[in-house]
């Protein structure tokens, strides 16, 4: 398989760059690669990049972008922070990726039994890590069952798992509504902005 082109990235909708995610994933459930010559695409993007896809996922060792989604060198932005939010850095970092790059869809990957939203879910407390997690805290407060506060910790997974669909969603809102420029392009059609969840047990995204 060879790396992205300009001629290549041209010809993409929003559409097939979700689909080229979908069927990349599917090979990794089922332990298969994409025929890829990685040096050789190292010499392919050493005068230019021309990704499909930008990324934003948990720095979390399990959830590598480019291993779950099968993608090679030049492929994809991969943007990684604990907990998968954005900040004016991230939403810079996404609005060069399209407007400039132009990659055809933004996806926000969460993930099951997150680290980051299990901290929040508890209020954890320790050094930067604690400004970091105040910006989970949101997803936190807006999943609202169960009602017993001694259910709504890290040790009640599907609990910590609703909070990380939650901050997926509420990432995506934020990113339509500080980004006029990545909202504009996919009100043009330009790009999609979409959700996803990665299931660590199975390998599996399920977007949504």
């Amino acid at each position: 398989m060879k790396a992205h082109t300009k001629e290549t990235q041209a010809t993409l909708t929003p559409d097939k760059a979700i689909q080229f995610l979908v069927e990349g994933n599917e090979r990794f459930q089922n332990n298969l690669k994409a025929n890829r010559n990685l040096l050789e695409q190292v010499n392919d993007t050493s005068e230019g990049q021309f990704p499909f896809a930008t990324i934003l996922s948990c720095i979390d060792s399990r959830v590598s972008a480019e291993l779950v989604f099968d993608q090679g060198l030049g492929d994809v932005f991969s943007v990684r922070i604990a907990g998968n939010f954005v900040n004016e850095d991230i939403l810079g970092s996404m609005e060069f990726a399209c407007k400039l790059a132009g990659t055809k869809v933004i996806v926000v990957l969460g993930h099951t039994s997150c680290g980051a939203v299990k901290g929040a879910c508890d209020h954890a407390e320790m050094g930067n890590l604690t400004k970091l997690i105040q910006k989970i805290t949101p997803a936190v407060n807006a999943v609202t069952a169960p009602k017993d506060e001694s259910l709504r910790t890290s040790k009640n997974l599907a609990f910590v798992d609703e909070v990380s669909k939650k901050n997926v969603e509420l990432t995506m809102d934020r990113i339509h509504a500080e980004s006029p420029i990545l909202t504009e392009m996919e009100k043009n059609g330009e790009i999609k902005i979409v959700g996803a969840m990665y299931d660590i047990n199975t390998g599996a995204v399920a977007f949504y």
